[in-house]
């Protein structure tokens, strides 16, 4: 018996500058950087991972910086949006005076589905939100980075309900619903929210359809994928049966070492990853110096020296 998806387990974006990324993801928003890899699938190219205290699942966006790759494009067809939470009502007044501060462009405060947030950009036009997590219930946080700019009561510690903007409500409500195991909520302002297993701020996708934009194009300011977490290699395997009974195209196993992973194309620019809570970024590094040196995976540890050679430095290590 499967037991149905938890929660987000991570987002993927491609930036334009890894070090201006790594500079606003732990200076701006004061996430951890828990492991500082190269992609797997191409490694010429940085993984940073941004997460929470302890890189629990759940709370981290990666980036990809892709060389050479164009400034994406904003429109349908896409992973349009990415939230991240913070405690309460209170932290999102600490940032928007923070934004103000740090000149990071953002909106006012605003209320949907009976949760406060706040949208901003960063440098890329990635766009991005924080959502208070004062009337949520549902799937646990994780732990806000002790040692980061922010004080913890404000901080941000963990992922919140990501955007699709899609042609066809129809047809992605079939997928989330039918295949997926996601269960609808209510609408409000054409805007459609859906949840899995706990629910609540980490377990949720909001659906927008519209006919009106152009398609999205993929590029650094845009996202890559989203990630649902799963227990452990077994479900993560039950799903992999189940995408094969059905004849859903799909990656089929991938083994990501700091999790165990399957890869399903839901549209033509919309794809989503069920990944594995474990083992986690704690098995080659030590909980004080988490993503400090550039990490790899066993596989590729015999390249270190040409990796090494080919990705430009980037200091990540902490006084």
């Amino acid at each position: 018996m499967i037991k149905g998806l938890k929660g987000i387990h991570h987002v993927t974006a491609m930036t334009s500058s890894a070090e201006k990324n790594y500079a606003f993801f732990t200076e701006v928003l004061g996430m951890r950087l828990v492991k500082k890899t190269v992609n797997q699938d191409d490694i010429h190219t940085y993984h940073l991972f941004f997460a929470d205290d302890k890189g629990s699942a759940g709370t981290d966006m990666t980036f990809f910086d892709f060389p050479n790759l164009p400034k994406g494009r904003h429109g349908t067809d896409s992973i349009s949006r990415v939230s991240f939470r913070v405690p309460s009502d209170a932290a999102l007044e600490y940032w928007l005076d923070r934004f103000d501060q740090l000149e990071v462009p953002h909106s006012d405060i605003q209320t949907l589905f009976g949760k406060k947030y706040l949208t901003f950009q960063d440098f890329d036009d990635q766009q991005l939100q924080l959502i208070s997590d004062e009337n949520n219930e549902g799937v646990a946080a994780g732990t806000p980075w002790k040692k980061g700019p922010v004080p913890e009561k404000y901080a941000i510690y963990g992922l919140g309900p990501v955007f699709l903007t899609v042609v066809s409500l129809k047809n992605m409500e079939a997928i989330l619903q039918t295949i997926f195991g996601f269960r609808k909520v209510t609408e409000e302002d054409g805007l459609h929210l859906y949840e899995v297993g706990e629910g609540g701020n980490g377990a949720q996708v909001i659906v927008e359809e519209r006919t009106d934009i152009p398609a999205a194009m993929q590029g650094y300011g845009g996202v890559h994928h989203v990630a649902f977490r799963v227990d452990d290699h077994e479900e993560l395997q039950k799903w992999i049966d189940r995408m094969n009974t059905i004849e859903a195209p799909n990656s089929g196993y991938v083994n990501r070492f700091y999790f165990e992973s399957l890869y399903v194309p839901v549209s033509e620019r919309i794809l989503f990853e069920f990944a594995t809570d474990g083992p986690g970024f704690a098995g080659d590094e030590p909980y004080e110096t988490l993503g400090e040196k550039l990490a790899l995976p066993p596989f590729l540890e015999p390249k270190r020296a040409e990796i090494e050679k080919m990705v430009r430095p980037i200091n990540t290590k902490r006084s």
